[in-house]
């Protein structure tokens, strides 16, 4: 297995967001809907797109409900936004090995933007592919092929890396492996069930799997 190109998926994969996210749901659902949410409730609306969520829940609210969510979710950003243990290193490390570097998140730029500031991950990713660049959010393979193609890479030379099953199939629709993180808020054992090629413990055996380490 020749693998030159790593593709990683943001939150709940790169960095630990699940605390800002679920109490940017928490903060909205309340304010629409006082005390009828708890957290483990909310775990469900992690990974899919906001417009999904919220027009699953009222598609006559919820625009209104996004804006809630993303003014919470930025005013609340850097104050609680850590990347994973071990990320940091590993990206390094796959950077100065020459390795292409992408992100395919379901986020928007702007805010995808914050987290790699505020982690110093910016400076190794060549390429971003966020939700306002493509029709077609992930599992949808757009955003993995709209990457792909901004890397010049090949999918059979790549690795998609998430923390959610909308992750795994997109890798697998777009026709690259596919990596799961162990650390995924959802439980292992339930994104095991998308039966990702590789699951990960510890980012750093990403370096093991392609013969980096």
């Amino acid at each position: 297995m020749k693998i030159n190109t790593l593709l990683f998926d943001l939150d709940g994969t790169l960095i630990d967001t699940n605390e800002l996210i679920i109490s940017s749901f928490l903060h909205t659902f309340e304010t629409y809907y006082p005390g009828q949410y708890k957290r483990e409730d909310v775990l469900k609306y992690m990974g899919p797109t906001l417009t999904e969520t919220f027009e699953s829940v009222d598609r006559t609210r919820s625009q209104e409900m996004i804006d809630t969510y993303r003014a919470y979710n930025i005013g609340n950003h850097d104050l609680l936004v850590t990347e994973f243990e071990g990320v940091f290193e590993t990206i390094k490390a796959l950077y100065e090995k020459g390795y292409k570097l992408g992100i395919v998140t379901t986020k928007m730029r702007n805010v995808v933007d914050m987290g790699l500031k505020l982690t110093k991950l910016d400076q190794f990713f060549e390429v971003v592919v966020a939700l306002d660049d493509v029709q077609h959010a992930k599992p949808d393979p757009e955003p993995v092929n709209l990457a792909l193609i901004k890397l010049n890479a090949k999918a059979d030379e790549a690795i998609m890396v998430g923390d959610n099953f909308h992750d795994i199939l997109s890798g697998k629709n777009a026709g690259t492996k596919t990596a799961g993180v162990a650390w995924t808020a959802k439980g292992k054992d339930y994104l095991a069930t998308f039966e990702p090629d590789f699951m990960l413990e510890h980012m750093d055996d990403l370096l093991k799997i392609i013969g980096a380490k």
